[in-house]
């Protein structure tokens, strides 16, 4: 048997039900009135704004302030006519998804004076229909002062957030290009003068092999050495691909932090030697996480990352003066964290999780160094 509740949508809720009794309610004031004439200019009035409400939402330019402006009147007639305030939340809301700053303090202002003064009015001139709703009109007042505010910054949270995302593929696709150039350069450099050498040294080898086996001979061990050595540095090439040193990472840490709009303070030196490529993968790897829970969760205005370098052990953090998290539950549920967690603990580091010193995150990140010696790499 299907619940009561299954008859909502499940991405809208209860959202456009509540608007729905928004379109009733003014009928309902207009048939309370005995006069035909009311109650025919109150029809062609409803019928009339909800015209320009979707004529507002399809316009663009100034008929789009035209059809909000005729919005308004209707509500304030509505209001003085029959005591139906609840227009004021229609415009309110219209007014919050206009994205022209000047036109939505323009027309936000406006609708916040004219509605106050009016509902004011009907109670200086004690209009019974409107002392009877006090608590609602109480409320469609508050609604009226923070809906459009919110609205409209929601819409725009929603823009920038689409531009972040539209800012990070695209820094990832410059990255992509960038690597493949790269590779194309490495393997330029690597193969190119090498292959060429066998080529010339095999070509000279099979006309000496007749006349003078002995120097064929040493051309050929010339052709296994070379081949040898350009194999040698295609996999040094590949080992250098798997990994992601900490300074090419903190190049795009700069780029997305400065698309969201977050200042990056930066401490310590990202070019680590006694570090080895397997470490600073991980800790390329958890910092692009934890910067990415810094744009997405925590509304920060400045993100600091501290780099510490010891004999023994590299500490980094990560510094927002953002919302926070809760420290005891963060790891629990957050599975970015737990995998942040998990590669640390791999190459036997450590992550703890903080307040910051006035607000925010502070993330702290150790990991062992190493000591690298000229034929041998150690972890301590």
């Amino acid at each position: 048997m299907q619940k009561w509740y299954q008859i909502f949508h499940r991405s809208t809720g209860l959202s456009p039900y509540v608007w729905v009794i928004f379109y009733i309610f003014p009928f309902y004031f207009i048939f309370r009135s005995s006069s035909t004439v009311h109650v025919v200019f109150g029809t062609l009035m409803i019928l009339a704004f909800f015209g320009c409400y979707v004529l507002s939402f399809v316009s663009k330019g100034w008929w789009l302030y035209f059809w909000t402006s005729i919005q308004i009147l209707i509500s304030l007639a509505m209001t003085l006519i029959f005591g139906y305030v609840y227009f004021a939340l229609f415009v309110a809301f219209f007014i919050g998804n206009i994205h022209h700053r000047v036109g939505f303090v323009t027309l936000y202002t406006i609708h916040l004076v004219t509605t106050m003064v009016t509902v004011n009015y009907e109670y200086v001139t004690q209009d019974p229909v409107m002392i009877t709703q006090i608590p609602f009109v109480l409320i469609s007042l508050i609604a009226v002062i923070l809906l459009p505010v919110t609205t409209y910054y929601r819409n725009k949270r929603g823009k920038l957030e689409v531009q972040l995302e539209d800012a990070n593929k695209r820094i990832s696709e410059l990255v992509k290009l960038e690597e493949r150039q790269r590779i194309a350069r490495d393997l330029h450099d690597t193969l190119g003068q090498k292959l060429s050498l066998i080529g010339l040294k095999s070509d000279l080898a099979g006309r000496l092999i007749s006349t003078d086996p002995a120097q064929a001979q040493s051309e050929i061990n010339d052709v296994r050495q070379t081949a040898r050595n350009a194999l040698k540095e295609v996999r040094d090439m590949v080992t250098q691909m798997r990994g992601t040193r900490l300074e090419d990472e903190m190049f795009r840490i700069k780029q997305i932090l400065k698309a969201a709009e977050i200042e990056f303070v930066m401490a310590g030196d990202p070019i680590l030697s006694n570090t080895s490529l397997l470490v600073e993968n991980v800790l390329s790897m958890c910092l692009k996480e934890a910067v990415t829970n810094v744009v997405k969760h925590s509304g920060a205005t400045v993100c600091s990352i501290v780099i510490e370098s010891s004999a023994t052990e590299l500490t980094m953090k990560i510094i927002d003066n953002g919302v926070g998290i809760q420290t005891d539950s963060a790891l629990v549920r957050g599975s970015g964290l737990r995998g942040m967690k998990e590669r640390l603990e791999f190459v036997n580091g450590s992550m703890e999780i903080a307040a910051g010193i006035d607000s925010g995150t502070k993330v702290i990140i150790k990991v062992p160094n190493a000591v690298k010696h000229p034929d041998k790499e150690v972890i301590i």
